[in-house]
């Protein structure tokens, strides 16, 4: 279908009850036939590397990492196609090998015969001319393979909103490079949205494969309640289906920042017009009540300057529930301003360092660093 001329960015959607190979083999299959095969996307004889989330070591039914049936499922139709498929990711924590095994996709890399490829090599990547990144670097994996497949899993984030196809990426750089990101972007969400579509644009996956059987809603990317969702969403343009997903979840596609910014710079599509929906009808898959991150917070057109000065009342903090905190410090060590700290037997956050990036939360095996909400959201009782 065209639009004026110009072919819409396609997106599939198929419903998928639950994780069994028998479901999700079809499923998958299904969504990427309707955007013309896997044949479509790759050449035989091609690498391809699977870029799962494996963001740390949960197991599949806590929703926060990829279900490893539907990166098999991917695995099963690359090798059908004739490409020769490989799985990597930079975890936050852990070794690949160590979240991997917790996440089920070590077994089923092992299973299916494919290889797990760590990201701890680097190499120096030059962005684009109208971004505003000179240079980053990227896991050479990833720049020296045919094509990526991008299997993001559906979540809510603290700092994005949410955590699809263009967020996914950033696992494309080595664990430690991620913590100088982090600490540029500071408490400016834009400025690190901007990041993580230059860097979508570098890395640009040929195919995105979004698990949306369980999603997570609340305090994203791990401290959430899994969802049931049932679907599977696919497409070649990242913002086109990042941008499908927020409609389904109820969501405005511009209330994800790296949508608005993504396609303001030509590298994806979000607007209704420019979308082809194949496979389930939109209407007919609308989630209701999808609750978002308690860190979404008004800005209030307030200058910078005013707005760092007062951050402390007006955004969202983490604090640590000393209920649940087995102090194992992986938070004070994961840190990226070094703003918490073990102060006589209990982990203290120094919010005059703390930047927001609610890495300290992703980290958390305990899911004992939650998110307090500023005081605009609890005077006017904005729900999240």
């Amino acid at each position: 279908m065209k639009e004026n001329g110009m072919a819409k960015a396609k997106v599939s959607i198929v419903r998928c009850l639950d994780y069994s190979d028998q479901s999700v083999l079809p499923a998958v299959r299904g969504a990427v036939d309707l955007l013309g095969g896997m044949d479509a996307f790759i050449k035989r004889g091609d690498r391809v590397l699977l870029k799962p989330n494996l963001l740390v070591a949960r197991a599949p039914e806590k929703a926060v990492t990829t279900h490893p049936t539907v990166v098999k499922a991917v695995i099963q139709l690359v090798r059908d196609a004739g490409g020769i498929p490989m799985v990597g990711d930079s975890p936050s924590i852990g070794s690949l090998v160590k979240v991997a095994s917790k996440a089920g996709i070590y077994d089923v890399a092992r299973e299916m015969n494919c290889r797990l490829v760590d990201f701890g090599d680097a190499v120096q990547v030059r962005g684009a001319h109208q971004g505003i990144f000179t240079k980053t670097e990227v896991a050479r994996a990833v720049m020296d393979s045919d094509l990526v497949i991008n299997l993001p899993k559906l979540k809510t984030h603290g700092m994005t909103t949410m955590t699809l196809s263009v967020k996914n990426v950033f696992g494309c750089i080595p664990g430690t490079k991620k913590i100088q990101w982090h600490l540029r972007a500071g408490v400016n969400r834009h400025y690190f949205a901007q990041m993580l579509v230059e860097l979508y644009g570098i890395i640009r996956p040929g195919l995105n494969v979004v698990d949306a059987v369980v999603g997570m809603e609340g305090e994203g990317p791990n401290a959430g309640n899994p969802r049931k969702i049932g679907l599977i969403f696919a497409g070649s343009d990242g913002i086109a289906v990042d941008s499908t997903i927020c409609r389904a979840m109820g969501l405005s596609p511009r209330d994800v920042l790296t949508n608005r910014i993504g396609s303001g710079l030509g590298l994806g599509v979000s607007q209704l017009k420019d979308i082809e929906i194949v496979g389930e009808e939109l209407d007919e898959v609308q989630v209701r009540g999808f609750r978002l991150p308690r860190s979404m917070e008004p800005q209030w057109g307030l200058p910078g300057p005013l707005r760092w000065l007062l951050r402390n009342w007006l955004t969202a903090k983490p604090y640590v529930r000393r209920d649940l905190c087995k102090l194992c410090e992986i938070c004070v060590k994961g840190c990226p301003p070094g703003a918490l700290a073990k102060v006589n037997e209990r982990i203290d956050v120094d919010y005059s360092k703390c930047i927001r990036c609610f890495c300290c939360s992703e980290f958390c095996p305990e899911q004992a660093i939650d998110v307090r909400k500023g005081w605009p959201l609890r005077l006017f009782g904005k729900s999240s």
